[in-house]
C-alpha cells in the first residue's frame, strides 16, 4: 500500500496517489499527468480511478488527459454534470482500489458537487479522510464561488457547508489522516494552515469549525467576515474543469516558439498581445520592455497571473529567464493559461543588447524612506487588507493588488513609492501602474518586513479581527 501526497507550492495544491495490488487511484490531480504515469509504471500498477472533489476553480485539473492515457474511470460526487464521460457517484459507495476501499462522502457547500473520499483498509479501518476544499488545516473552504450555478447566496451555501462538516466529517475516527486540497496562500480559504496534512481528531480540537460553542449563524457569520472576492480567472477554469481542455503537450509546444526580435517587436505592438516577463523582481526594476506586465516566477507565479490578467484566453509573449521558458509555460497552462504564442529569442539580452528602448522601476531602502519629505511622495500598500489593518506604516493607502485593475483610477497623485511585505507584489502593481502611464513610482527594497519592529513610521500591531 501507498498514499503520497504530490504537493505544488506555487498552487499551495495537494494532488494523492494511492496505490494497492496494483491497482491505482489518483485524487485532484494536476493538468500535467506524467507524475502520476510514472509512478504507476515505476510501482507496476495501473491507474484505476481518478477522483475528483470537486470543479477546482483555482487550477485546470489533469483528469481528462489522464483518463485518456491510461482508461482510468473519472469519479465525481453526486451533483457533478461535466460534459465528458465520467462515473456519477451516490453518497456512500464505496470504490476498490486493490485492498483498500473508498467511500464516498457527499460533502456540498464550498460546492454543491463537492465530495470528500473516505480510504479504509482491508480490515475496514478508517485511515485517510481527502477532503478537497471542504475541509482545510485550520480552516474550510470559501462558499462563494457556487453561488451563480447552484443559484444560492454565500450564506445559504456557508449553512450547508456547516451541516456537511457537522454531520459527515464530525463523527469519523480522531485518528485518520486529513489531507486537503490546499495548503497556506490559496484563495480557497482564508486562514490555512503551513501544514498540509493533520489527523481529524486536532481538527476536532483547533478548527473553529468544529468548535461546539459555534452554532450554524456564527459559522456562516465567521466563514463570510473577511471574505475577499475570488479572483476572475476562477469561474473561467471552473468551465474548462466541467468541458474539458487542449492536450498540455500541445500547448506546451506550441507556447515553446521562439520568437526572432523583430517577430516578438511586431507581436508586442499589437494591443491584443501581452507581454509577461517572468523573471525576477530585482532584474525586472533594472530594466525591462516597456509595457510588459511582470510575475516572476520566484513566487506565487500562477495565481498572480490568474489575479491580474482576468482573461484566461488572453494572447501572451513571454520575456524568461534563461532556461526557464517550458517552465513559465507549463505554469501559465496549470492555470488555463494555453494561448502563449512563444518567448523571446535569447530573452532580454536579445532586446537590451541590439538598443532597444527600455523601461526601469526606481528602488529604495528603508533607510531612503526614513529621510524621504513624506508629504511629497505618497505611499501606496498593496498588501491584502489584513495586513495592512495588522499593521501598516503611517499615512499609508491601501491599494490591495488583487483589486488594482478595478481600482486603477483611484490610484493617489504621482510620485509613488508602493510597497508589500517583501517585494514580489509590489513589482508586480509597479509593472501595472507604468502600462497605464504612471511612471513616477519607486518601490521599497524588501517591502514592509524590511522596516525595524516598532517603527514610530508605522501604526501598533493589531491581531486581524481580533484574533
Amino acid at each position: 500500500m501507498k498514499i503520497e501526497q504530490i504537493y505544488t507550492k506555487c498552487l499551495a495544491q495537494g494532488a494523492y496517489y494511492i496505490e494497492s495490488e496494483g491497482e491505482v487511484a489518483v485524487i485532484d490531480p494536476l493538468r500535467e499527468t506524467f507524475p502520476y504515469i510514472d509512478r504507476a509504471k515505476t510501482d507496476g500498477a495501473r491507474v484505476k480511478y481518478i477522483f475528483e472533489t470537486h470543479f477546482h476553480a483555482d487550477f485546470v485539473s489533469g483528469h481528462v488527459d489522464l483518463s485518456k492515457s491510461t482508461g482510468a474511470q473519472i469519479v465525481f460526487g453526486p451533483n457533478a454534470n461535466p460534459s465528458f464521460e465520467f462515473i456519477s457517484a451516490k453518497d456512500s459507495e464505496v470504490f476498490h482500489v486493490g485492498e483498500l476501499t473508498i467511500t464516498v462522502i457527499h460533502t456540498p457547500g464550498h460546492t454543491m458537487e463537492s465530495t470528500c473520499y473516505l480510504l479504509k483498509d482491508s480490515e475496514n479501518k478508517q485511515l485517510a479522510l481527502f477532503t478537497g476544499d471542504t475541509l482545510f488545516i485550520g480552516d474550510v473552504g470559501r462558499p462563494d464561488l457556487a453561488q451563480k450555478s447552484a443559484n444560492m447566496t454565500r450564506e445559504d451555501l456557508a449553512g450547508i457547508l456547516f451541516d456537511s462538516l457537522r454531520t459527515r466529517i464530525l463523527p469519523l475516527d480522531d485518528n485518520l489522516i486529513v489531507y486537503p486540497g490546499h495548503g497556506a496562500g490559496s484563495a480557497c480559504g482564508k486562514n490555512m494552515s503551513k501544514e498540509t496534512y493533520s489527523t481529524l481528531g486536532e481538527q476536532k480540537k483547533n478548527n473553529y469549525a468544529f468548535n461546539p460553542a459555534l452554532g450554524k449563524e456564527d459559522f456562516v457569520n465567521e466563514l463570510i467576515d473577511g471574505l475577499l472576492p475570488p479572483p476572475s480567472y476562477f469561474g473561467m477554469n471552473v468551465a474548462l474543469n466541467k468541458s474539458g481542455y487542449d492536450n498540455i503537450d500541445e500547448v506546451i509546444e506550441r507556447g515553446l516558439t521562439p520568437l526572432k526580435l523583430e517577430t516578438f517587436k511586431k507581436l508586442s505592438g499589437n494591443n491584443d498581445i501581452l507581454v509577461l516577463d517572468t523573471r525576477k523582481a530585482m532584474v525586472f526594476s533594472e530594466g525591462h520592455i516597456p509595457g510588459s506586465l511582470f510575475v516572476g516566477l520566484e513566487g506565487q507565479f500562477a495565481p498572480w497571473v490568474g489575479a491580474i490578467i482576468p482573461d484566461i484566453r488572453q494572447k501572451l509573449i513571454l520575456v524568461a529567464p534563461a532556461g526557464k521558458e517550458e517552465e513559465t509555460v507549463r505554469r501559465l497552462a496549470r492555470v488555463g493559461y494555453d494561448q502563449v504564442m512563444g518567448y523571446l529569442e535569447g530573452g532580454f539580452q536579445t532586446w537590451s543588447t541590439n538598443n532597444e528602448k527600455l523601461d526601469s522601476v526606481e528602488r529604495i531602502t528603508v533607510d531612503d524612506l526614513l529621510q524621504l519629505d513624506l508629504p511629497t511622495s505618497t505611499i501606496v500598500d498593496v498588501r491584502k487588507p489584513g495586513e495592512y489593518e495588522a499593521s501598516h506604516i503611517n499615512k499609508a493607502f491601501s491599494l490591495p493588488l488583487d483589486f488594482i485593475q478595478d481600482n486603477i483610477t483611484e490610484y493617489p497623485k504621482e510620485p509613488l513609492i508602493l510597497h508589500c511585505a517583501g517585494g514580489y507584489r509590489s513589482m508586480i502593481a509597479a509593472s501595472i501602474l507604468k502600462k497605464n502611464d504612471i511612471h513616477k513610482i519607486k518601490d521599497l527594497i524588501g517591502g514592509f518586513n524590511a522596516i525595524p519592529a516598532n517603527s514610530e513610521i508605522t501604526s501598533t500591531f493589531v491581531c486581524p479581527s481580533g484574533k
